[in-house]
């Protein structure tokens, strides 16, 4: 192959930067045509996926892709306190519909802002906002006068010594104006109630109507989202802990004490499957999870689980929500020597509403799959954002020793590597020794440079020891050598060493 690309627009390629990236996320996974087009229909149909390959092949990229494509969340999930059983608190299901009218609701309860001067005189001094003697306005937070020095509000049935009294709470920031005053007002011909509340240097007017909408919201029981509307519909489960994966609810050293406690709806904590719900669950080495595959098998087939507390000896043990939405699509993967540790009724299930995929190793070496091989290296120059673009001569390199590794690792000839993330790291490290050098591109040299570090350490080792049981041996101090060996050394009267 020579050292002249062409792009999609048949435009000759200089250096990568002339390479076109795609703008379809599952359009930029190399190699793997079957599982992106699986993970298309996955994510239109809300299918499950398990995909199964060798690390660094795009397993996770597919799933993060596979994201990108399904509608946004259109739920809300609060779980809600419950006067009854405080322990069994409730949980409700938002839309955006609602959530929007809730918005507009709470902000046609929040009244009209106004200053001081323009509210009767009388309710600004017993707000605090207005001096009694002089008449002059300033902010309630100053009990003294700063225009007269004299106390701004006289608190009902002051006794001789008030003055002081107020002096010194005014120094501690104590005072003693009201927050809130009730008063009437005439409108037309007729007289409401109107509660002016001190909000900062302003004032706020709550009228009859707006009281009303006060009440109907504080008779409304108090709720906390745990999943909210606006969220990641990509959930990253790997490697999870059983209270990360399931939810927990936090202990409360005050055991929910009513002045010093938290209640127990405020102290649920939503688990991966939930914040999951209507997006995607991703975990990688699904294996790792053990025992708690069967939750996640649970939690499949009802498309709902409860929180409740993981600690025996916590107070949140105590508290459980029952049956919280979570309906997500799964995509889980791992190595081939491990599917055989996928629980079977989890396996089934995948099978039952999805796909199992076997991720490809390589792809053969023609020209279009060399142009995918530029799109990747494009690609992961981008990402990185650190480096500088590669040559057509450095990207033929990188390309030949895919092609190299495809013989030796996959045993395919005239075929191209998809171990992908190796290949990623060869870019970074040619990238990184450009950069060092002040060069403005990836040159051959640099990729050939690269090549000789970028090396697994059982390479090196080899080059070094010869092999690893002579470095183990070369390296090991004594007491990490068999003690049995060194027992039968020192102990031979006929060995020199034993003299």
């Amino acid at each position: 192959m020579g050292s002249s690309f062409l792009n999609a627009d048949k435009s000759e390629i200089v250096d990568s930067s002339n390479v076109n990236i795609p703008t379809s996320p599952l359009e930029r996974v190399v190699g793997q045509p079957e599982a992106v087009r699986l993970a298309m229909v996955a994510a239109k149909q809300r299918r499950n996926l398990l995909l199964v390959g060798p690390p660094g092949i795009g397993k996770s990229m597919i799933a993060q892709a596979l994201s990108f494509y399904i509608q946004r969340p259109k739920e809300e999930i609060r779980v809600v306190h419950n006067p009854q059983q405080p322990e069994r608190p409730l949980f409700e299901v938002k839309t955006a519909e609602e959530i929007i009218a809730e918005g507009e609701e709470n902000f046609s309860a929040e009244g009209f802002l106004s200053d001081p001067k323009q509210i009767p005189p009388s309710v600004a001094e017993r707000l605090g906002y207005r001096c009694p003697k002089c008449g002059q306005y300033s902010s309630y937070t100053e009990a003294i006068c700063p225009h007269c020095s004299s106390q701004k509000a006289q608190g009902p049935g002051q006794g001789p010594f008030g003055d002081v009294f107020n002096v010194i709470g005014a120094a501690f920031g104590v005072q003693n104006n009201q927050e809130r005053v009730t008063s009437t007002r005439r409108v037309g011909d007729r007289s409401e109630i109107v509660v002016y509340e001190r909000a900062g240097e302003m004032v706020r007017l709550l009228d009859e109507r707006t009281l009303e909408r006060r009440r109907k919201m504080e008779k409304k029981n108090p709720s906390k989202a745990i999943v909210l509307l606006e969220r990641n519909p990509f959930v990253l489960a790997t490697g999870a802990s059983e209270t990360e994966l399931l939810g927990d609810v936090r202990h409360d050293p005050y055991g929910s004490h009513p002045q010093l406690g938290t209640l127990p709806y405020e102290r649920v904590i939503a688990g991966s499957i939930h914040e999951a719900h209507e997006g995607v669950l991703f975990i990688d080495e699904i294996t790792h999870l053990g025992q708690l595959q069967r939750f996640i098998l649970t939690a499949m087939q009802e498309k709902t689980f409860p929180i409740t507390g993981r600690n025996p000896q916590s107070a949140g043990a105590s508290v459980r929500v029952d049956r919280v939405p979570c309906d997500f699509i799964l995509v889980a993967a791992c190595n081939i020597q491990d599917l055989q540790s996928i629980l079977s009724p989890l396996r089934s299930r995948i099978l039952g509403n999805g796909y199992e995929v076997l991720m490809e190793t390589s792809m053969p070496d023609t020209p279009a799959n060399r142009y995918k091989y530029l799109q990747f290296i494009a690609q992961e120059i981008a990402v990185d954002g650190k480096i500088p673009p590669m040559s057509v001569e450095g990207m033929n390199i990188v390309i030949e020793e895919g092609k190299g590794r495809a013989k030796i690792v996959d045993k395919k000839d005239n075929a191209l590597t998809l171990r992908l993330r190796e290949m990623g790291g060869l870019v970074r490290v040619s990238g990184d020794i450009a950069f060092i050098e002040g060069s403005r591109i990836i040159e051959a040299s640099h990729v050939r440079e690269a090549l000789k570090i970028y090396l697994p350490v059982e390479e090196k080792i080899k080059r070094s020891y010869g092999n690893l049981q002579s470095a183990v041996s070369s390296e090991s101090t004594l007491s990490q050598k068999p003690e049995e060996y060194y027992y039968t050394f020192t102990n031979n009267p006929e060995d020199p060493a034993y003299r």
